[in-house]
């Protein structure tokens, strides 16, 4: 069970329980920045598409200064998920990529678990479980998740657009993720 993608993140349990010592200084976390910055510098992206998906991070963002968190804020990772957790040599788990370390919501690291649980089938139900039993609480059963869902899904699309002339590849799985938003199904999309 080491390399259990849900286990990491519970035994990593230290950063849900942290108090950052006075003058730390974290930055306020701000869900729609980086997405707006990463479709307003791609050079490849439709203009079609980017102002498709500026005007649906504008609405997301005026539903989301509604939502009522029920988690204390705190610090978070900001991009918690089983691809940056490693293990180092004693098998210990280890958060990297903390470009996106703030003070926000904690709803918010718990989000992108379960939505690779509940829209994309990349972690299992036997996993989700655990993952939620390790963190104490289901963010699939409080009443913002459908908003914070559509916000970190629409913040993935924006990562993928900003990468669209990369490659085939990376331009075919920003036009399938493009096409969810008619009603596609999202169990097809990669991980990247």
């Amino acid at each position: 069970m080491v390399n259990h993608p849900c286990r990491g993140y519970r035994q990593s349990g230290p950063l849900a329980a942290l108090n950052p010592p006075a003058g730390l200084g974290l930055p306020a976390f701000s869900p729609f920045d980086r997405s707006r910055r990463r479709l307003l510098d791609s050079g490849h992206l439709d203009d079609a598409d980017r102002v498709f998906l500026l005007d649906r991070i504008d609405r997301l963002d005026a539903t989301y200064g509604r939502l009522r968190f029920v988690l204390p804020a705190g610090p978070i990772h900001g991009d918690a998920n089983v691809g940056n957790l490693l293990h180092d040599d004693a098998g210990r788990p280890v958060l990297i990529d903390l470009d996106g370390f703030a003070t926000g919501p904690r709803e918010w690291d718990l989000i992108l678990t379960a939505i690779y649980f509940d829209l994309y089938g990349w972690h299992t139900a036997e996993e989700y479980t655990a993952f939620v039993d390790g963190c104490g609480f289901d963010v699939m059963a409080w009443e913002g998740y459908p908003v914070l869902r559509d916000v970190r899904e629409t913040a993935m699309v924006a990562w993928m657009a900003q990468n669209v002339g990369q490659d085939d590849a990376t331009a075919a799985e920003f036009t399938k993720r493009m096409q969810a938003r008619t009603g596609s199904s999202r169990r097809d999309w990669a991980p990247f």
